[in-house]
C-alpha cells in the first residue's frame, strides 16, 4: 500500500483553518508518530523466518573464449540471512548432468554479481547456472542460460593405447583409442600417424584425416616379416597440430604360414572315424595358431568336402560322421589371425567296415542267488561288415545311473549282482568297426540274502531251449525230491 508523505507545516496549516484551536494539535502529534513507527517497508527489513537464498535472477553470458566464460546474474532474495557465496555450475553434452566449474575470483562471495567460469574445454557447447547459500543453506539454482560454444584451440590431448601388430605380409599395423569429440578442440580434426624403422632416423607421416578412425596400415615389400619400427601418434585441427603421444615399438606382420605341416598320416578307428595326426613345421615368422583339416571321399571334389580347425595349436583330430568301408582324401593347413598358409600333401584312410547289424539273440540265463550265469547265440557278421571280436554286457540297477561293463570274448559270461533289486541286463557285439546293435533287454529280480535256485529263457529263446532248461533243473534238484 503506497504511503503519503505529508510535509508537518502544511497539515498544521490545513488543520487550523477547518478546526477549533482546542481539536488540531492531538492529531498532528498522533500523525508525526505514526511517520516515525511506519517507515518504507523492502524484502530486506521485513520480518519473518530466516531460509536458504532464492533462485538468482538471469544469467548473461558476457564474454566467451576457448577455456573461459564471463557471467553475470541478478541478486535473488536472501530471505532475511545474508548471501555468502555463488557456485557456478556448467552442463555440455559430455557432462554427467550440472558440474561446478572453477572460477576467477574463487570463491565468488555474496556480494558480487559477476565471475568468471575457468579451464572449460575449446569448442564445446555449454549453459551455465548459479546457486546461492547463506548460514541457513543453498537455494535453488538460478534459470539456466542461452547455449554458447567456447571458441576453437589447437588440440591438447594425444590419443592414447598406441598399439599394432597382426595384419598381412609386408604390412605395418598401427592403432590407437580415438580422442574424444570434448578434446578435439575444433574442426578440421585429424591424426599425424609417424613411424621410422627402429634404429634409423627421420620420420615418415601419414595424415588420417578421419576423427573416427582407429587404424592405419602401412604396406612395403622391401622390409622383412616382424620388423621392428618406433611409431608416435599426433592430433591436428584447423588452428594447428597438437601434441605426439609417447613413442613405442610396433612389429609389422609376421604374415600368415609359409609351410605345410609335415608328416601327416591317417588310419581308421572305427566305421564312422579316421584319426589324423601331422608334425609342426619350423617356428619363426608366420607361425600358426590353429590347423585346419580338409577331407573328402574319393569320388567326390575337394570343393565339396569338409573343414574342420582344431580348438589351439594342436598336432591332432579325430574326424568323426563318417561313411563305413568308404576312402577319405584329407590335407592339412596351418592358419593364424592373417590367413591360411599352404595344404600338405594329400593322404588315404579308409573306414572300417559298419558293425554287425544283427543283435546277440536267444539269451538265456541262470540265476542262482546272486550270481548270473549267461549265454547267447554267437553274432556272424555279413560280408559288408565288421568282424565280431568280442561282446559287450551291460549290467544296470533300476533307479540308480551306474552301468557295470563286462566285455568277453565268448557269446557268454558270468555275472555277480552286488546287491538286491531289479536289474536290466543288455548285450551288444563288438567289431573292428565298433559296436554292433544291443541285444533284446533282460530283468532280474533278486532279494538281498536271499539264495533262491532258478532259471528262465528270454523271449527270444526258440522251442528247443526249453528242453536244456528242464534238464538244467533236473540236475541241480537233488534226486530225494523227486
Amino acid at each position: 500500500m503506497a504511503l503519503c508523505h505529508i510535509h508537518p507545516s502544511a497539515t498544521l496549516r490545513s488543520l487550523s483553518s477547518s478546526l477549533p484551536n482546542s481539536q488540531w494539535r492531538p492529531t498532528v502529534q498522533r500523525q508525526q508518530q505514526q511517520n516515525v513507527r511506519q517507515p518504507y517497508i523492502t524484502s530486506q527489513t521485513a520480518t519473518g523466518p530466516e531460509g536458504p537464498p532464492g533462485p538468482p535472477g538471469v544469467v548473461i553470458v558476457e564474454e566467451i573464449t576457448d577455456t573461459t566464460a564471463t557471467l553475470s546474474w541478478t541478486r535473488g532474495l536472501d530471505n532475511h540471512s545474508p548471501i555468502s557465496t555463488y557456485n557456478l555450475q556448467a552442463r555440455s553434452p559430455f557432462s554427467l548432468g550440472w558440474q561446478t566449474v572453477k572460477t576467477d575470483p574463487d570463491p565468488v562471495t555474496g556480494d558480487m554479481e559477476s565471475a568468471m567460469a575457468v579451464e572449460l574445454s575449446p569448442w564445446v557447447e555449454y549453459e551455465f547456472r548459479v546457486v546461492a547459500s547463506n548460514a541457513i543453506g543453498t537455494g535453488d539454482p538460478s534459470t539456466p542460460s542461452r547455449k554458447v560454444r567456447t571458441k576453437e584451440a589447437v588440440p591438447s590431448v594425444a590419443p592414447s593405447n598406441v598399439s599394432g601388430g597382426n595384419g598381412r605380409r609386408h604390412e605395418l599395423v598401427i592403432s590407437w583409442e580415438p580422442v574424444s569429440e570434448e578434446f578435439q578442440n575444433g574442426e578440421g580434426f585429424g591424426y599425424i600417424v609417424a613411424f621410422r624403422a627402429n634404429g634409423t632416423r627421420g620420420w615418415k607421416e601419414k595424415m588420417v584425416t578421419s576423427a573416427d578412425a582407429t587404424t592405419y596400415k602401412y604396406r612395403d615389400e622391401t622390409f622383412p616379416p616382424l620388423t621392428a619400427f618406433e611409431v608416435k601418434l599426433g592430433v591436428y585441427n584447423n588452428k594447428g597440430d597438437g601434441p605426439f603421444s609417447k613413442v613405442v615399438i610396433i612389429h609389422s606382420a609376421e604374415g600368415e604360414p609359409r609351410e605345410a605341416p609335415t608328416d601327416v598320416k591317417a588310419y581308421s578307428i572305427s566305421s564312422s572315424e579316421i584319426r589324423v595326426t601331422w608334425k609342426l613345421f619350423n617356428p619363426g615368422p608366420g607361425k600358426p595358431r590353429g590347423y585346419e583339416v580338409s577331407y573328402w571321399k574319393e569320388a567326390g571334389q575337394e570343393e565339396s568336402g569338409e573343414k574342420r580347425r582344431t580348438v589351439k595349436n594342436e598336432t591332432a583330430m579325430v574326424l568323426t560322421g563318417l561313411e563305413g568301408n568308404s576312402v577319405y582324401l584329407i590335407t592339412v593347413k596351418g592358419f593364424n589371425s592373417i590367413g591360411q598358409g599352404p595344404a600338405s600333401a594329400v593322404v588315404t584312410a579308409k573306414t572300417r567296415k559298419s558293425p554287425p547289424a544283427q543283435p546277440p539273440s536267444n539269451l538265456m540265463w541262470i540265476q542262482e542267488g546272486n550270481n548270473i550265469s549267461l549265454s547267447w547265440d554267437p553274432v556272424k557278421a555279413k560280408d559288408n561288415e565288421s568282424d565280431v571280436i568280442g561282446y559287450m554286457v551291460l549290467l544296470k540297477q533300476e533307479g540308480r545311473g551306474h552301468i557295470q561293463v563286462t566285455r568277453t570274448i565268448n557269446p557268454s559270461t558270468m555275472l555277480s549282482l552286488p546287491e538286491g533289486g531289479t536289474y536290466i541286463i543288455e548285450v551288444h557285439a563288438l567289431s573292428e568297426g565298433g559296436e554292433g546293435a544291443f541285444s533284446s533287454q533282460i530283468r532280474v529280480v533278486t532279494s538281498s540274502g536271499v539264495r533262491a535256485k532258478s532259471s528262465q529263457c528270454s523271449v527270444h529263446c526258440p522251442t528247443w531251449s526249453l528242453t536244456w532248461t528242464v534238464l538244467i533243473l533236473v540236475l541241480l534238484v537233488p534226486s530225494a525230491s523227486w
